[in-house]
């Protein structure tokens, strides 16, 4: 299924769901981040996804990672939440999502990294390659957010 990210555009069609979200930035001893290709729309993002019925939403993150990378993490921190209206996704399938993301930090406690049916392409990325990657900047924002180490979680 694809899916079209819009931000603060006028032309975006209106949200007709609330989806709470949960993604990780997860990084290895290096410091360097994990990111995915996603398949439907092409871009790098950080690995996450919809939270299930029965699980907490650290829980979320942590299945999602797994499910996506193969990789089994910990729960570090919090980046922060990401509920921004200006932000939709529609999906193919007609679904269009007022954005709800809370972010985790994470590291790596075991597993073995590989690409799952969401992307096409997984990668450690050193922080100053950042930005050579095709991304969608509500991801950048998140990543700019934890590399900002700030004191306090970002509310927004």
């Amino acid at each position: 299924m694809a899916r079209t990210e819009y931000y603060d555009d006028p032309s975006a069609p209106k949200p007709n769901r609330l989806v709470v979200a949960a993604s990780a930035v997860v990084t290895d001893e290096a410091g360097r981040i994990l990111l995915q290709r996603r398949t439907d729309n092409g871009l790098y993002a950080l690995p996450g996804g919809t939270m299930d019925f029965g699980e907490s939403l650290p829980g979320t993150a942590v299945r999602e990672v797994y499910e996506e990378t193969g990789l089994e993490v910990e729960i570090t921190g919090l980046v922060g939440t990401y509920t921004d209206p200006r932000h939709v996704i529609a999906y193919s399938d007609g679904e269009v999502r007022q954005q709800f993301n809370v972010c985790f930090t994470a590291g790596v406690k075991g597993g073995e990294l590989r690409i799952s049916a969401e992307s096409t392409d997984l990668q450690f990325v050193d922080p100053d390659k950042l930005g050579d990657l095709p991304m969608h900047h509500t991801q950048r924002l998140r990543l700019q957010h934890f590399l900002e180490h700030r004191a306090t979680p970002y509310l927004g």
